[in-house]
């Protein structure tokens, strides 16, 4: 069964709110092993609306609408979808009462046009809604079935989730679920070849692979009878991809970032942590920040800008910097002892870098960044090489850095 979503409203196309609506519908559809094939953005136009409704049907049994079922002149989804189904718009008692009673409550004054939201196509399936005043609407017609949803995800995802997904899934028994495996310290084509062979074998469960910035995502996805049959398919490709990238691997967790990776591993081994930062100016403590419990074993966080900053407050010698300048692997590393030692640390992971748009030259271009972790008395220290612009080339810094410092713990954890 195919699914299509048509999301509604001319401030989407112009880009004044962010449509979160299309991510949540599409992840519940896959859940419920619906694949959807195309989505839509269409502004409050019934016409262009109309011509949509009707290739949709053309090449989809399950149309999902969101938006445009205000009060207002330009909401018009409803009439549209009523006229495309041959549909004449009745009064609903329950929607109207509903609507009145939603109003009053929170001392609202009723205007007449709201009163339009309680017309809805005959024949259909009303959803009320219990946190605003359109309803939503199934229609069945053929083989088609269309669902209508308000725009507001506050009223769409709790009408979805209550009736709209029991719904969809007597139509659909088989279930979709997904494993996320996340790695880190190797790139996306890398990360591919490795799999290439899973890739041009797969059948049910599946393996893609997601770029993100300074990690590589794996998503195996199976469709069964259930979860738990689901899951049953995806563990042994899941322990397939452990062999292949062992360590690499820092989280099966969807819900689990890289920094929280890090702060885990730190808590098992009871290490200090501090950063040392010139070009990521704060992010790298600010991503660490980010995880809760992290005050326990983040002592401090050093922003070292100017040279000035790098001798007072981190005892970089001025003799390295003259040598070897700010960008530099001598620089990072003496960066990373002095941060452990200022802030008694048992780790200190380093950055210094060129993030441009200016500053780079020939011999160190925009985008060449030195990083360096001191964990113990032993130091590991990497140059890398990013492009983008300024923005870019810090958040791939900070990714890195925190793969650097994750994969010093790791070896302090085998050696110790």
């Amino acid at each position: 069964m195919t699914v299509e979503l048509i999301c509604v409203g001319t401030e989407l196309l112009l880009g004044n709110i962010v449509n979160t609506n299309a991510a949540f519908i599409s992840e519940k559809c896959a859940m419920l092993g619906l694949s959807m094939y195309y989505q839509s953005v269409v502004g409050d136009n019934p016409g262009r609306l109309e011509e949509l409704l009707r290739t949709a049907r053309e090449r989809s049994s399950v149309i999902i609408l969101s938006g445009g079922l205000g009060p207002t002149q330009d909401d018009l989804t409803k009439e549209t979808a009523a006229k495309v189904l041959h549909r004449n718009l009745v009064e609903d008692k329950k929607a109207k009462q509903k609507i009145q009673e939603f109003m009053e409550k929170r001392g609202r004054r009723i205007t007449e046009n709201n009163w339009k939201q309680a017309f809805v196509p005959e024949n259909s399936q009303v959803l009320y809604n219990s946190n605003g005043t359109a309803p939503g609407i199934i229609m069945e017609e053929g083989q088609t079935r269309m669902i209508l949803l308000p725009g507001p995800p506050n009223e769409l995802i709790p009408m979805f989730e209550e009736q709209v997904f029991p719904y969809l899934h007597k139509l659909q028994p088989e279930t979709i679920c997904s494993k996320m495996v996340k790695l880190c310290g190797i790139g996306e084509s890398s990360a591919e070849t490795k799999i290439l062979d899973l890739i041009d074998a797969q059948t049910n469960p599946t393996v893609a692979p997601y770029a993100k910035t300074g990690e590589v995502h794996l998503r195996i996805t199976a469709k069964a009878e259930s979860k738990q049959a689901a899951y049953a398919l995806i563990e042994p490709l899941e322990q397939e991809l452990q062999n292949r990238f062992g360590s690499l691997i820092y989280t099966d967790d969807s819900n689990v970032t890289l920094e929280m990776a890090v702060y885990h591993l730190l808590k098992e081994k009871q290490l200090t942590v501090t950063t040392a930062e010139s070009c990521t100016g704060g992010l790298l403590a600010g991503r660490l920040i980010n995880v809760p419990g992290i005050s326990e074993y983040l002592k401090e966080g050093y922003v070292t800008y100017s040279n000035e900053a790098k001798e007072k407050l981190l005892g970089v010698e001025a003799e390295i910097l003259k040598k070897h300048g700010a960008v530099s692997s001598q620089t990072a590393e003496a960066m990373a002892r002095g941060g452990a030692k200022a802030a008694g640390a048992d780790i200190c992971i380093a950055v210094t870098g060129i993030a441009g748009p200016d500053g780079g030259t020939i011999e160190k271009p925009v985008g060449l960044v030195y990083m360096s972790c001191f964990c113990r008395g032993k130091l590991y220290t990497e140059k890398n090489h990013y492009s983008g612009d300024r923005g870019k080339i810090r958040e791939y810094a900070v990714a890195s850095a925190l793969t650097l410092l994750r994969e010093a713990v790791l070896k302090y954890k085998d050696e110790g």
